[in-house]
């Protein structure tokens, strides 16, 4: 089995709720998840990065900093789609990397990494500078299409989230 096969399981498990099946997964790939994290091979990185959300590894935020300043944009895509699973009900995880995600947001190469930095800052707290951000790129005529609607939407959802002060 591999480690993207171990993860696919362990996102099963999570999701059924079958939290001691998935500790004892957890258990068993934590190391290989840390060594392939630091692989020179972008592509077991980026599993990697990957697997940390669908191991629901609250306790690796520090590692998927790492793989939100990789130098792959692959890596730095998996990092961001496991963040945003460990944020849905957790916003501090967000709120935690929120000044990297504005850097991503406004200086990513990649549109790709800028459109889930931006899904990303949905489950944060509803904070002024994020939503300027959001609103200042859906506005941006320079900006992709899918990029701007996707900041608009997620700009709206925390102003609403917010209240009438923002």
């Amino acid at each position: 089995m591999t480690l993207a096969d171990a993860a696919a399981a362990a996102a099963g498990l999570a999701e059924r709720g079958e939290e001691r099946q998935l500790a004892e997964l957890r258990a068993k790939w934590d190391d290989e998840v840390e060594a392939e994290a630091r692989s020179q091979d972008f592509r077991e990185r980026a599993v990697a990065f990957r697997a940390i959300g669908q191991f629901r590894y609250r306790q690796k935020i520090e590692l998927l900093r790492r793989g939100l300043e990789d130098v792959s944009p692959a890596c730095r895509g998996s990092a961001l789609l496991s963040l945003e699973l460990l944020s849905r009900d957790h916003p501090g995880v967000v709120n935690g990397v929120r000044p990297l995600l504005h850097e991503l947001v406004t200086h990513d190469d990649n549109d790709a990494v800028r459109r889930l930095a931006v899904i990303s800052l949905r489950n944060g707290s509803p904070q002024a500078p994020t939503i300027a951000i959001l609103s200042a790129l859906a506005d941006d005529d320079e900006a992709g299409r899918e990029l701007r609607d996707a900041a608009g939407k997620i700009a709206q959802a925390l102003r609403r989230k917010a209240g009438p002060s923002r």
